[in-house]
Protein backbone atom coordinates (compact mmCIF):
# COMPACT_ATOMS: atom_id res chain seq x y z
CA UNK A 1 0.00 0.00 0.00
CA UNK A 2 1.28 3.48 -0.72
CA UNK A 3 1.07 6.28 1.80
CA UNK A 4 -1.78 7.69 0.40
CA UNK A 5 -3.89 4.58 0.45
CA UNK A 6 -3.00 4.88 4.34
CA UNK A 7 -3.91 8.38 4.27
CA UNK A 8 -7.05 7.39 2.88
CA UNK A 9 -7.71 4.76 5.70
CA UNK A 10 -6.80 7.11 8.22
CA UNK A 11 -9.56 10.10 6.62
CA UNK A 12 -11.94 7.35 6.43
CA UNK A 13 -11.85 5.87 10.31
CA UNK A 14 -14.18 6.32 12.37
CA UNK A 15 -12.78 7.99 15.82
CA UNK A 16 -14.09 6.33 18.34
CA UNK A 17 -12.51 7.87 21.46
CA UNK A 18 -10.55 11.39 21.08
CA UNK A 19 -7.38 12.01 22.90
CA UNK A 20 -9.29 13.73 25.54
CA UNK A 21 -11.41 11.10 26.67
CA UNK A 22 -8.16 8.49 26.71
CA UNK A 23 -6.87 10.35 28.91
CA UNK A 24 -9.71 10.70 30.84
CA UNK A 25 -9.38 6.69 30.65
CA UNK A 26 -6.12 6.64 31.83
CA UNK A 27 -6.84 8.62 34.47
CA UNK A 28 -9.73 6.37 36.11
CA UNK A 29 -7.02 3.84 35.20
CA UNK A 30 -4.75 4.77 37.74
CA UNK A 31 -6.86 5.96 40.33
CA UNK A 32 -8.63 2.12 40.45
CA UNK A 33 -4.49 0.72 39.63
CA UNK A 34 -3.15 3.24 42.32
CA UNK A 35 -5.73 2.03 45.14
CA UNK A 36 -5.32 -1.52 44.70
CA UNK A 37 -1.28 -1.55 44.13
CA UNK A 38 -0.23 1.50 46.34
CA UNK A 39 1.88 -0.68 48.70
CA UNK A 40 2.54 -3.18 46.28
CA UNK A 41 6.07 -2.15 45.19
CA UNK A 42 5.16 -4.47 41.47
CA UNK A 43 6.81 -5.12 38.58
CA UNK A 44 4.90 -2.89 35.78
CA UNK A 45 5.33 -5.37 32.29
CA UNK A 46 4.87 -3.23 28.93
CA UNK A 47 3.57 -5.64 26.40
CA UNK A 48 4.76 -3.91 23.51
CA UNK A 49 4.91 -3.04 21.28
CA UNK A 50 1.31 -2.02 20.99
CA UNK A 51 1.07 -0.95 24.92
CA UNK A 52 4.28 1.60 24.99
CA UNK A 53 1.93 4.19 23.61
CA UNK A 54 -0.51 3.73 26.86
CA UNK A 55 2.18 2.26 29.46
CA UNK A 56 3.58 5.68 29.35
CA UNK A 57 1.16 7.69 29.98
CA UNK A 58 -0.18 5.37 32.46
CA UNK A 59 3.32 5.33 34.42
CA UNK A 60 3.16 9.26 34.81
CA UNK A 61 0.02 8.68 36.89
CA UNK A 62 0.62 6.25 39.27
CA UNK A 63 3.08 8.17 42.03
CA UNK A 64 3.98 5.14 43.76
CA UNK A 65 7.19 3.02 43.90
CA UNK A 66 7.48 0.23 41.32
CA UNK A 67 9.58 -0.87 38.45
CA UNK A 68 9.37 -1.00 34.59
CA UNK A 69 10.06 -3.61 32.01
CA UNK A 70 8.38 -5.00 28.99
CA UNK A 71 8.06 -8.25 27.44
CA UNK A 72 7.21 -8.79 23.91
CA UNK A 73 4.56 -11.43 22.72
CA UNK A 74 2.51 -11.26 19.59
CA UNK A 75 -0.08 -12.92 17.47
CA UNK A 76 -0.44 -10.28 14.82
CA UNK A 77 2.83 -9.40 13.42
CA UNK A 78 1.96 -6.31 11.43
CA UNK A 79 -0.97 -7.70 9.95
CA UNK A 80 -4.66 -7.65 10.75
CA UNK A 81 -5.52 -11.57 11.73
CA UNK A 82 -3.97 -12.46 14.75
CA UNK A 83 -2.20 -15.88 14.15
CA UNK A 84 0.52 -18.07 16.59
CA UNK A 85 1.76 -16.09 19.54
CA UNK A 86 5.00 -15.17 19.11
CA UNK A 87 7.69 -14.67 22.40
CA UNK A 88 10.02 -12.45 21.19
CA UNK A 89 11.52 -11.88 25.18
CA UNK A 90 10.55 -12.23 28.50
CA UNK A 91 13.35 -14.85 29.74
CA UNK A 92 15.49 -12.03 31.80
CA UNK A 93 12.42 -10.87 33.84
CA UNK A 94 12.80 -10.97 37.21
CA UNK A 95 8.69 -11.41 39.06
CA UNK A 96 9.68 -14.21 41.30
CA UNK A 97 8.12 -13.31 44.60
CA UNK A 98 6.32 -9.93 43.15
CA UNK A 99 3.23 -8.71 42.49
CA UNK A 100 2.95 -7.68 38.71
CA UNK A 101 0.73 -5.27 36.96
CA UNK A 102 0.88 -6.45 33.04
CA UNK A 103 0.07 -3.14 30.86
CA UNK A 104 -2.03 -4.21 27.29
CA UNK A 105 -3.06 -2.35 24.84
CA UNK A 106 -6.45 -4.28 23.79
CA UNK A 107 -8.44 -7.36 25.01
CA UNK A 108 -9.89 -9.23 22.09
CA UNK A 109 -9.62 -12.84 22.09
CA UNK A 110 -7.96 -12.80 25.42
CA UNK A 111 -5.20 -15.42 24.19
CA UNK A 112 -2.04 -13.13 24.25
CA UNK A 113 -3.41 -12.30 27.28
CA UNK A 114 -4.27 -15.37 29.07
CA UNK A 115 -0.49 -16.65 28.11
CA UNK A 116 1.45 -13.83 29.90
CA UNK A 117 -0.54 -14.39 32.94
CA UNK A 118 0.49 -17.92 32.76
CA UNK A 119 4.02 -17.07 32.47
CA UNK A 120 4.06 -14.49 34.75
CA UNK A 121 2.36 -17.16 37.17
CA UNK A 122 5.28 -20.03 36.27
CA UNK A 123 7.62 -17.09 36.72
CA UNK A 124 7.02 -16.96 39.98
CA UNK A 125 4.55 -13.91 40.63
CA UNK A 126 2.84 -13.80 44.06
CA UNK A 127 0.06 -12.29 42.46
CA UNK A 128 -0.80 -11.03 38.71
CA UNK A 129 -2.98 -8.27 37.75
CA UNK A 130 -3.94 -6.67 34.31
CA UNK A 131 -4.72 -3.74 32.63
CA UNK A 132 -5.93 -2.90 29.40
CA UNK A 133 -6.60 0.36 27.48
CA UNK A 134 -9.58 -1.14 25.55
CA UNK A 135 -11.78 -4.13 25.80
CA UNK A 136 -13.46 -5.04 22.88
CA UNK A 137 -17.36 -6.46 23.66
CA UNK A 138 -17.65 -9.79 21.13
CA UNK A 139 -18.91 -13.18 21.91
CA UNK A 140 -15.71 -14.40 20.03
CA UNK A 141 -13.55 -14.80 23.04
CA UNK A 142 -10.98 -17.53 22.81
CA UNK A 143 -10.17 -17.30 26.81
CA UNK A 144 -11.66 -16.69 30.19
CA UNK A 145 -9.18 -13.60 30.98
CA UNK A 146 -10.86 -10.89 32.31
CA UNK A 147 -8.72 -7.54 32.74
CA UNK A 148 -8.84 -6.36 36.68
CA UNK A 149 -8.66 -2.86 35.10
CA UNK A 150 -9.96 -1.54 31.83
CA UNK A 151 -10.17 1.53 30.28
CA UNK A 152 -12.37 1.55 27.89
CA UNK A 153 -14.93 -0.79 26.28
CA UNK A 154 -15.38 -0.65 21.95
CA UNK A 155 -17.54 -2.41 19.83
CA UNK A 156 -16.43 -5.39 17.63
CA UNK A 157 -14.21 -3.32 14.96
CA UNK A 158 -10.34 -3.24 14.25
CA UNK A 159 -9.20 -0.45 16.02
CA UNK A 160 -5.87 1.67 16.06
CA UNK A 161 -4.30 4.91 17.68
CA UNK A 162 -2.97 4.83 20.83
CA UNK A 163 -0.59 1.97 20.33
CA UNK A 164 -2.71 -0.24 18.41
CA UNK A 165 -2.15 -0.39 14.67
CA UNK A 166 -3.36 -0.68 11.77
CA UNK A 167 -0.98 -3.18 9.43
CA UNK A 168 2.21 -1.66 11.55
CA UNK A 169 0.44 2.14 11.05
CA UNK A 170 -0.96 4.56 12.90
CA UNK A 171 -0.08 3.69 16.40
CA UNK A 172 0.93 7.13 17.17
CA UNK A 173 -2.76 8.32 16.37
CA UNK A 174 -3.98 10.45 19.38
CA UNK A 175 -7.30 8.93 20.32
CA UNK A 176 -9.24 5.35 19.12
CA UNK A 177 -10.05 4.81 15.57
CA UNK A 178 -12.31 2.15 13.99
CA UNK A 179 -11.29 1.10 10.42
CA UNK A 180 -14.26 1.27 8.14
CA UNK A 181 -15.00 -2.06 6.32
CA UNK A 182 -12.84 -4.46 9.36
Amino acid sequence: MTPEDYNKIFADADCLYTGEQVAVALDNLAIAITGQMFADNPLVLCVVTGSIIPTGHLLTRLHFPLELDYLHATRYKNTTKGGELDWYSGENLKMAGRNVLIVDDILDEGLTLDAIVEFCKKSGAIKVYTAVLVEKIHDRKKSAIKADFVGLQTEDRYLFGYGMDYEGYFRNANGIYAVKGL
